[in-house]
């Protein structure tokens, strides 16, 4: 098969596209024909840097997710040419992920999804939608009556978490860093959208909650803005800043104010249900930002690196197009 391999630290410019076995399947685990994946940042931070830490597997193939329908079911539940998404749990770190046209992968974190989307929108959904639905609905316990603030609103995963809300009825205020993509929050169903310089004190009232996507870089600030009784969870780490040092919880988190984090590593069959549930009554699709063929990864790699991209970025393997 066709497939990425990373041994060391790889520039976007230098990612290119291998042949390696097909991997053969074994107990609990199912072999799955991808059709698409969708890119996240955590790949590009695996891709650039975590690839030498001692605990990921190399050679590995990259991927945290992909759609594709069932090659060869093994001992499980499933069935060959089942339609199914397939997201973390290890994948793209302790054992090969979705940047090759097949995936051996642990039956447990393979889930069926009933659902007409195109292949490439599917991609779309797996650990974006479901770290959104974890966040606002888990971690928030979000409710139509809620004022939810997205800060970092302009990623693919601010983008699900509008949307999302939005469906449920709530009020949005996002945030963005860049004036020139106020509209796009706006464009996606934000009430309002606020440039943010790292301080949005006097900007915004009532927030209730909040979904923090820059992380540790803007989490006090967020913090502060809260209504008493809001809860913010920090989920995203845009802003680059992984740890939190000199993190005081007494005196950072102001009286009244609840922090929690959302860990996507744990998904579920119910929930996954659930979550195409809500997205087929209320009609939603995801919102792309480009696809890419398989063979231009490493542009794809690029574009997502350069920040020019607004939204989900696609690859299309295995006839994975919007006709297939």
């Amino acid at each position: 098969m066709k497939a990425v391999i990373l041994t060391k630290p790889t520039e976007s410019t230098e990612v290119k596209i291998s042949e390696y076995p097909t991997p053969a399947v074994k107990p609990g685990w199912v072999l799955v024909r991808i059709k698409s994946f969708g890119m996240n940042h955590s790949e590009q931070i695996l891709r650039k840097s975590e690839i030498s830490a001692p605990y990921i597997q190399k050679p590995i193939i990259p991927g945290i997710e992909c759609a594709g329908e069932i090659a060869d079911a093994s001992d499980t539940a499933l069935t060959a040419g089942q339609k199914v998404i397939a997201l973390m749990g290890g994948m793209g770190r302790e054992f090969h992920g979705s940047y090759a046209e097949y995936a051996l992968l642990p039956a447990h974190h393979v889930f069926a999804v009933d659902t007409d989307l195109s292949w490439d929108r599917l991609a779309a959904i797996p650990e974006t939608y479901f770290t959104a639905w974890g966040s606002l609905f888990e971690c928030l316990s979000l409710k139509s009556s809620d004022h939810l603030l997205v800060r970092g609103g302009t990623c693919a995963l601010g983008y699900a978490a509008i949307q999302i809300a939005k469906a449920l009825g709530c009020k949005v205020i996002a945030t963005t860093h860049k004036e020139s993509k106020m509209h796009l929050l706006t464009d996606c169903g934000a009430d309002m959208a606020l440039l943010d310089n790292g301080s949005l004190k006097g900007q915004v009232s009532g927030i209730t909650k909040a979904l923090e996507l820059v992380g540790i870089k803007t989490l006090k600030s967020t913090l502060s803005c809260m209504e008493k009784g809001g809860i913010v969870c920090n989920t995203g780490n845009l802003g680059g800043i992984y740890t939190w040092n000199g993190f005081d919880p007494i005196k950072d988190i102001p009286n009244g104010i609840y922090l929690t984090g959302f860990f996507s590593n744990m998904p579920t069959q119910e929930t996954i249900n659930e979550l195409f549930a809500f997205l087929n009554t209320h009609n939603l699709t995801p919102h792309i930002g480009k696809r890419y063929l398989f063979t231009d990864i490493a542009k794809a790699c690029e574009d997502m690196e350069s920040g020019t991209i607004n939204g989900k970025i696609v690859i299309e393997v295995n006839g994975g197009g919007l006709n297939a």
